[in-house]
């Protein structure tokens, strides 16, 4: 066990421990929660894809990002990542950590499950750089992630509403409103997460 920013950071069977209390832990993803995701996600009426989740955990174990799992009283309940480097859009190149497919499962919401996944990405992302970065998707499904980065300071890079990594142009009619379509948004980290 060591400590981190007040924080316990537990080594169990290779498995990270970001944070830890009575009832939440937050962890690496592990092969175990694709499925699981999979599966509640498919409940909820959504169209996941298996190969999202196990392409995160082939880049995680590459380095290319640490993914993130919360576990709410036993069960992963939300996921998160955050990828080291920029590979697209607006801020692309500057070294800046980027936050992605941040999610927690319906029925887990409003349990500040949410918060605290993106105070330890915010957290991580400040190991690396004082900014960290994301792109929101623009249709009513991410309404409540919208309002949650507005209200924990991102702001919109300025460069409008992007589909398919690329910037949409004014007056054309070139995209289909899905998840592809996102704003992309950055934040200046705290002192406290920024160690770099």
């Amino acid at each position: 066990m060591q400590q981190t920013n007040g924080r316990k950071l537990f080594h169990r069977r290779r498995i990270m421990i970001w944070y830890e209390d009575r009832e939440l832990t937050i962890r690496n993803m592990e092969e175990a929660d694709a499925r699981i995701f999979f599966d509640e996600q498919k409940a909820q009426g959504w169209h996941p894809e298996l190969s999202a989740f196990q392409m995160r955990l082939k880049d995680q174990a590459e380095g290319k990002c640490i993914a993130l799992t919360a576990v709410y009283r036993g069960q992963p309940v939300g996921f998160v990542s955050v990828y080291l480097a920029v590979k697209e859009g607006p801020f692309k190149g500057t070294g800046w950590p980027i936050i992605v497919d941040f999610n927690v499962l319906e029925k887990n919401q409003r349990k500040g499950i949410g918060s605290r996944l993106m105070d330890t990405a915010e957290r991580i992302a400040g190991q690396y750089a004082d900014t960290v970065c994301l792109g929101v998707g623009l249709h009513s499904g991410y309404g409540s992630a919208q309002r949650m980065y507005a209200k924990r300071g991102y702001i919109p890079d300025g460069s409008g509403v992007w589909y398919r990594d690329r910037p949409c142009i004014q007056y054309e009619t070139v995209c289909t409103v899905d998840d592809d379509l996102v704003l992309y948004m950055s934040k200046k980290l705290q002192e406290e997460y920024h160690q770099k």
